[in-house]
């Protein structure tokens, strides 16, 4: 069976085809173009360079195709990535169906909206629920598809729905703790947080910020989205339940150097905001100390600081227990 990417040593050659995740064109300090790649199969991503790329290349190689890649892994600063010896097209009868080699979500699609369907009959208040409901039927598909980020947590196929679903069970683990809480507010503002990421990025292949994304982002977008909501369920955009739901959305990045317009005034808005933030740390630790050898160091995480985390050796003898 062949190996996937992260299966590959550090100093060890391979020879296999990967998926282009992205493309980037850019120019080296000699004035010449050069492609800053990301390949991917379902093992994860690594970075590569093809230095003093021809613009034959250049207009060969893009986001979204699969490529036969001849190389060596090799560490840059703490993290993993690619030596490039040797890019080509694969030859005709080889697979080149992009889904072969992208990550998916460890939920089944039918699993993962029957349990955010189950969670709307919790949602009791009437605006709420109705405005949960009609988002989640006018991006239903592309909802259960679409990747939570570019990079960093959650960017797989179902990424997106699979982040949602982890962070209502953590809410709902803290609801049953802390009774005080606003179960209805709490459970819809997780529901709709990412909600615009369904705009914001183009999708789990080859992914990229669209123009609305890169100008709006996807915090208003959702908050655009509710408006119209109301507009179409005929509720008023000024009663206070639709104004907690929208705090929600728009507070949930935490702080204003984090993108969020305001900062938390809400009781669940600020739970809102740790679970996002826990969901996706622990993703991303989980996806990188998967990839790393007991007692050893994983490579540096961009989205934690930079920081590198280490995998104790116990790990393994507790897995077998």
């Amino acid at each position: 069976m062949e190996k996937k990417l992260f299966e590959y040593t550090n100093d060890e050659t391979f020879e296999i085809y990967l998926l282009i995740k992205s493309a980037d064109i850019r120019v080296a300090k000699n004035g010449k173009k050069f492609i800053a790649f990301t390949f991917q199969d379902k093992s994860g991503q690594m970075d590569g360079k093809y230095w003093d790329a021809p613009e034959g290349d250049i207009a060969a190689f893009t986001a979204g195709k699969v490529v036969k890649v001849s190389g060596k892994r090799e560490l840059y600063q703490g993290n993993p990535q690619i030596k490039l010896f040797k890019i080509s097209v694969i030859k005709s009868g080889d697979s080149d169906n992009p889904d072969l080699y992208v990550e998916r979500a460890p939920l089944k699609k039918e699993d993962m909206m029957e349990e955010i369907n189950d969670t709307l009959f919790e949602i009791t208040n009437a605006n709420m629920n109705r405005i949960v409901r009609y988002l989640l039927n006018q991006y239903q598909k592309s909802f259960f598809q679409h990747p939570a980020a570019k990079r960093f947590h959650h960017a797989f196929t179902g990424g997106l729905a699979f982040h949602t679903v982890s962070m209502l069970r953590i809410a709902k683990t803290l609801a049953d703790q802390y009774e005080e809480i606003n179960k209805p507010l709490l459970y819809s503002g997780v529901i709709l947080h990412d909600l615009g990421k369904i705009v914001e990025l183009s999708g789990a292949i080859a992914t990229e910020y669209t123009l609305e994304g890169n100008l709006l982002g996807h915090i208003v977008i959702v908050d655009e989205e509710i408006t119209k909501a109301c507009m179409a369920l005929k509720i008023d955009e000024k009663n206070e339940d639709v104004l907690l739901l929208k705090h929600m959305v728009l507070a949930h990045h935490g702080q204003l150097e984090y993108g969020s317009p305001v900062r938390p005034k809400l009781r669940e808005a600020e739970i809102l905001f740790m679970i996002d933030n826990l969901d996706a740390t622990i993703t991303m630790l989980n996806s990188t100390l998967s990839r790393t050898e007991p007692g050893l160091f994983t490579e540096r995480i961009f989205g934690l600081d930079n920081r590198s985390f280490y995998k104790p050796n116990e790990s393994e003898k507790a897995n077998e227990n």
